[in-house]
């Protein structure tokens, strides 16, 4: 069985064909994050921090750190900033350094510019994940010799110089060009994680078949594990959470071993909550003065106050049960029992309404 070994400094990842499914956290990333990345430019690493402490929490085995921040002030005072190969090296670091000091859950390292890649690799304890190459020769003269020198393992995505082809088994050539290529560098395929590019189905219907075609080849032809960045399968379609919970058990039984994802189900904030009592009482529904906010969210079924793990963690969990990844269903068990124990007390405080005296 093919292994790919991710470490901490304490904690030990295993993405395999015999394990439970890996999950990669994606928040910690500033790239369509307007917050975070004014945080970032700000020097505030704060949100980082709950972040990386709350996908943890969620079920994410693995952290991605990505450094691609754009710091618009800061290019108007110094022309260097607006270089990313100025900018992301240090960055890298400073993100590697923050979250290690709030876990110790292994890492991904996740950069298109190899100085950051490299800042990230002396940066972090244990063996990361390394973030990623692609079949460009470029790139690969790039990257490989960083994976070979640090002994990491890598995420090689299906796309090189002629950009992302929609035939799958252009992409399936590609992943066996990178697999090959690493080979000559010594580096074995079992340190080999692809990406074999998910499409979005709302703009190619056979986008899933696709992949799942995809996977299936990549694991019995070239035995290497797998990943993908999960949300792309639902982008610019309603209810995301829905076809995202479809596509990953679905993405599992053909063999996929681990996806680039949000474990976190976002909490329902103030103007939500308004909103939706708003609504409540337009429609001449009355509620006890004294519900509060959590046992509200719970009646109406809008969510939770507090961050907990998302929709699509619980499809992955039901999955490794039924593919005898969690043996006894020990894992799917806590899993729920934690869930219903974070709401039950969270629905006995008295927040939202308190009853007038």
């Amino acid at each position: 069985m093919t292994r790919t070994i991710v470490e901490s400094q304490t904690k030990t990842a295993i993405i395999g064909f015999d394990q439970p499914f890996c999950v990669i956290g994606e928040r910690i990333n500033p790239t369509g994050r307007k917050v975070l990345n004014a945080e970032l430019e700000a020097g505030d690493f704060s949100r980082v921090e709950s972040d990386a402490v709350a996908q943890v929490a969620a079920g994410a085995t693995v952290l991605d750190i990505n450094s691609g921040a754009v710091f618009s002030n800061k290019m108007a005072e110094d022309p260097r900033y607006a270089d990313n190969n100025f900018v992301e090296p240090d960055l890298m670091r400073q993100l590697v350094e923050t979250v290690q000091a709030v876990t110790d859950c292994p890492l991904c390292i996740d950069s298109s510019v190899p100085g950051a890649l490299e800042a990230g690799l002396k940066a972090a304890k244990g063996r990361p994940l390394l973030n990623s190459v692609t079949g460009e020769e470029e790139r690969l003269e790039l990257v490989l010799p960083l994976v070979k020198k640090y002994n990491v393992p890598v995420v090689a995505i299906s796309n090189d110089d002629t950009g992302i082809s929609e035939d799958p088994d252009v992409r399936f050539a590609v992943a066996k060009k990178i697999v090959e290529r690493a080979a000559d560098f010594g580096i074995p395929a079992h340190d080999i994680v692809v990406d074999p590019l998910v499409m979005p189905v709302g703009a190619m219907g056979t986008a899933g078949l696709q992949v799942f075609t995809l996977v299936r080849r990549l694991r019995e032809e070239l035995g290497v594990n797998t990943t993908c960045g999960a949300s792309n399968i639902s982008f610019g379609l309603p209810n995301r959470h829905g076809i995202n919970n479809a596509f990953l058990p679905m993405a599992m039984g053909a063999g996929m071993t681990s996806a680039i994802m949000n474990p976190v189900a976002l909490p329902v904030g103030p103007t939500k909550l308004a909103e939706k009592r708003a609504e409540v009482e337009a429609r001449g529904i009355i509620l006890p003065e004294d519900m509060d906010d959590e046992a509200f969210c719970q009646m109406f079924g809008i969510g939770s106050t507090l961050p907990k793990a998302g929709k699509e963690m619980e499809a992955i969990r039901a999955a490794n049960f039924l593919t005898n990844n969690d043996e006894g269903g020990a894992e799917w068990i806590k899993f729920n029992s934690t869930n219903a124990g974070a709401a039950g007390a969270a629905g006995g405080r008295r927040g939202g309404r308190r009853r007038r005296a």
